[in-house]
């Protein structure tokens, strides 16, 4: 298969006229640039190629709060009771059927991965179903229905704070042992177009042998490792009077932060300046999740100082209160404008970086998010003829669909070789009517 794009982003400063990308299976075989006319029998793609999007942090369940929310006054602490009403009735039905459309509508976002922090494992009061695996599985069917890629992050939850057992919804989370989650996520084995990974969800909720020995798991299995790091400023202080040093400062002592650059901390919204040498001596990946931690009045992370320090940054979509990484991806800009005072503090580039390369490789999928030859056959065309982006100059394209792009501009959408969305329509699934067909939980 031939595809021509009229243009394309090759990770270069500007986007390339007339590409030729040869497509062969799942991969890509070939680039050609500097072609002016599409070649006879190839797929002509215009707007703007990118290498296909990868959403580094998901809890797809979060879909159905979207909109329901929002009367929830107070902060983060009030949200997530709210969201533990969901999880209270969650069953691998019901998850499969929001997850399969929450992941229709990344899709046609121009998303071609995802990874999926999973912390509800079992059933009510934590009693494992009868095939302890029933939760992950309805999440891995519904990332296949919708022609996603998945990375699933068997995410460890023991207790409901420093030195609190869990309670209510919070025990479907939990396996009893780090033993136990170690076990159970051991079954899993990678798939086709699903692999797995390990996830601490915090340091309030995993203790420091544990967090251990989450880290030689992945290690062992060669795969990586996604925590939530200071996303709320009560999580630091509660660390600090438990172990008397910051959250970033105990990952170091627990060993986790040797992950090195398999490790992604998810949020890192408040951090001391040696949490951010930490990180940035680590090449620990930050993922930033802009519309999330503004809906829930997290706060701005210091993405500028993070990325000088040596931190990759990616980025996701969370709790699902909007599903658009172009959204996300200026967002972590525009946030550090409103911080600082200072525009530029991340060039147009590096957010493309965040939103595709980067995220693949914090997901273990390191071959993916480029264009080139061996890369996986996952490419994302976005319209330059809408009323956001026309007018676009050859030269501003890659800004213009950076800062003014939305989901909405996606028209093309190719995962594995595969047509996955035409003309801004799924070819297997229509999202809409999944998403209006989603059930409506008691408390969402």
């Amino acid at each position: 298969m031939l595809l021509w794009c009229e243009r394309a982003w090759l990770g270069g400063p500007t986007a390339d006229p007339g590409v030729v990308v040869a497509v062969e299976g799942e991969r890509i075989t070939a680039v050609r640039t500097g072609v002016d006319r599409p070649p006879p029998g190839s797929t002509v793609l215009p707007g703007l190629t990118l290498p296909g999007l990868a959403n580094a942090h998901s809890h797809a369940f979060q879909r159905v709060l979207r909109g329901r929310a929002q009367r929830e006054r107070g902060s983060f602490w009030a949200w997530r009771e709210a969201m533990y009403r969901v999880v209270d009735q969650l069953d691998p039905d019901r998850l499969h059927r929001i997850a399969r459309a929450a992941y229709g509508e990344m899709v046609l976002a121009g998303m071609t991965c995802v990874g999926e922090f999973h912390y509800v494992h079992h059933d009510h009061g934590g009693v494992p179903y009868a095939d302890p695996q029933a939760m992950g599985d309805a999440l891995v069917a519904a990332a296949d229905d919708a022609g996603i890629r998945l990375t699933l992050i068997d995410t460890c939850y023991l207790r409901g704070g420093y030195d609190q057992p869990l309670e209510g919804a919070q025990r479907r989370f939990g396996d009893g042992s780090v033993e136990a989650w170690a076990a159970r996520a051991g079954r899993r084995a990678d798939g086709p177009r699903s692999r797995v990974a390990a996830g601490i969800h915090s340091v309030r909720a995993v203790d420091p042998d544990a967090m251990a020995v989450v880290a030689r798991w992945a290690r062992e299995r060669s795969t990586v490792v996604h925590v939530h790091l200071s996303e709320q400023p009560a999580e630091n202080d509660a660390c600090r009077a438990a172990y008397g040093c910051t959250p970033t400062a105990l990952l170091g002592q627990a060993g986790v932060l040797e992950v090195g650059g398999r490790l992604t901390a998810v949020h890192a919204t408040h951090l001391e300046p040696d949490d951010v040498k930490a990180l940035g001596a680590a090449g620990t990946t930050i993922c930033l999740c802009p519309t999330t931690e503004r809906d829930l009045a997290d706060g701005i992370g210091p993405s500028g100082a993070l990325a000088e320090a040596g931190c990759p940054l990616a980025v996701g979509s969370d709790s699902q209160a909007v599903i658009d990484l172009l959204a996300e991806a200026r967002e972590v800009e525009l946030h550090q404008r409103l911080a600082t005072g200072q525009r530029g503090v991340h060039p147009t580039t590096a957010l493309l970086e965040a939103a595709t390369a980067t995220g693949h490789r914090s997901l273990g999928w390191p071959e993916g998010g480029r264009i080139a030859p061996d890369a996986p056959a996952d490419l994302v065309t976005v319209r330059l003829d809408s009323v956001r982006l026309a007018g676009s100059q050859p030269d501003d394209v890659l800004d213009a669909v950076v800062y003014a792009g939305t989901a909405g501009d996606v028209a093309q959408v190719m995962v594995g070789g595969r047509f996955v969305v035409r003309d801004g329509r799924h070819a297997d699934l229509d999202v809409a009517a999944e998403l209006a067909a989603l059930p409506t939980l008691a408390g969402s």
